[in-house]
């Protein structure tokens, strides 16, 4: 089922993440909480570099999550019937992914805390 074209590659991958946003609900959670970061990275107005750091963090835990379906989903084709081995491949992608999450709230708060501060200390200074 190899792509024909460049073209069928981008509609293949396009499609993957559609599938993931209609079916996964820890994805649409994560879309969500990446749109509302970037709305307060354009609110504190962030520079290039925190931006660069916002994204490759939020990039990091879709791909984690996106690689822990793709898990999971082998898994229930290789067997619908419980074994240790199976459980284990599936808490091994999910702990990836809180890795993941848990590495991306400690960027956020190395990011926002400044500009957040600051907001507060201003706003009690008046």
């Amino acid at each position: 089922m190899k792509s024909r074209t460049l073209l069928d590659s981008f509609k293949n991958a396009w499609y993957g993440l559609m599938t993931a946003f209609s079916g996964e609900r820890n994805f649409r959670i994560h879309c969500l909480v990446a749109c509302v970061v970037v709305v307060f990275g354009i609110v504190f107005r962030l520079p290039v570099i925190k931006w660069a750091l916002l994204f490759l963090t939020i990039g990091f835990v879709m791909v984690c999550e996106l690689l822990n379906t793709v898990a999971e989903t082998l898994v229930d084709m290789i067997t619908k019937d419980y074994s240790p081995e199976a459980k284990k491949a599936k808490d091994l992608a999910a702990g990836a992914v809180l890795a993941s999450a848990i590495t991306a709230i400690l960027v956020g708060i190395l990011i926002f805390f400044e500009p957040v501060y600051n907001l507060i200390k201003s706003l009690f200074s008046q």
